[in-house]
């Protein structure tokens, strides 16, 4: 192996305990396990404090009434459990440190002082869980037509998600984040956002309203535009200028050539 080829099998022990635990990682003897084990959850568990802390700040802000600090689930036994099969940065581990975190944090009885908290939890859970994930580093050539969407079909990007709420969150998140000894409030009220991340990692959350929210939802990689247009219930120039928007976001790409 090459000075490169270790240090990049070292990096992702670190990293990825099922590779760290496997048989290729083990033959290879380039670290005493007992101490790479104790480095690896180390790493992880400052890698996701700092994603926890960012991700519910706005749960973090609510302790004084909760009583829950969402990075404390860090130290229990759940997130311990979970070290054996972490591999980080993935969506997958990050959705289930995320799901730790909401149930941490969602007391019995919070609901009453803090009407709009299941809202805010599923928020805060969709956006850690969509910047999760493999992103594009360095931008590569295209070739061809690469967004033609009349060859290409379009279809949502894996980590976008629609999230329907009960409660204007946006207007009460702002509040949150600023002094306050009563609960700050917000008025019921149906609101769809659209949580999507670019393929560069920047996450966006945007106001869905009905024509959004069907593309995404009927955006397969299968369905022409004319299709698409028609179950929609869309012109063609209307389709044609939500795709372009949602692709910026990230919520869709082209099924293929893109």
């Amino acid at each position: 192996m090459s000075d490169r080829q270790i240090q990049d099998s070292v990096i992702r022990a670190l990293a990825d305990a099922p590779y760290r635990a496997s048989r290729e990682w083990r033959g290879l003897a380039l670290a005493d396990p007992t101490r790479l084990e104790r480095f690896a959850r180390f790493l992880a568990r400052h890698f996701y404090y700092e994603r926890v802390v960012h991700f519910f700040k706005y749960s973090r802000a609510l302790a004084q009434v909760t009583g829950r600090r969402p990075e404390a689930v860090l130290h229990s036994a759940g997130f311990d459990a979970l070290l054996s099969t972490a591999v980080l940065g993935s969506r997958a581990t990050a959705r289930a440190v995320a799901a730790l975190a909401v149930h941490h944090v969602r007391p019995a009885g919070a609901a009453q002082s803090i009407p709009y908290l299941d809202d805010l939890l599923a928020y805060e859970e969709a956006m850690m869980v969509a910047e999760a994930g493999p992103r594009v580093w360095r931008d590569e050539p295209r070739e061809g037509a690469a967004r033609s969407g009349e060859q290409f079909p379009p279809e949502k990007v894996e980590g976008t998600v629609l999230l329907d709420l009960a409660y204007d969150l946006p207007a009460v998140l702002p509040k949150l984040l600023q002094p306050w000894t009563e609960v700050p409030r917000v008025a019921p009220l149906r609101v769809k956002l659209l949580i999507a991340r670019s393929p560069h990692g920047r996450v966006t959350v945007a106001r869905a309203d009905a024509a959004v929210a069907s593309v995404v939802e009927l955006a397969d990689g299968r369905k022409t535009l004319p299709e698409l247009a028609r179950e929609a219930g869309l012109r063609s120039d209307d389709l044609e200028a939500t795709l372009a928007g949602l692709a910026d976001l990230g919520a869709v790409r082209f099924a293929t050539g893109s």
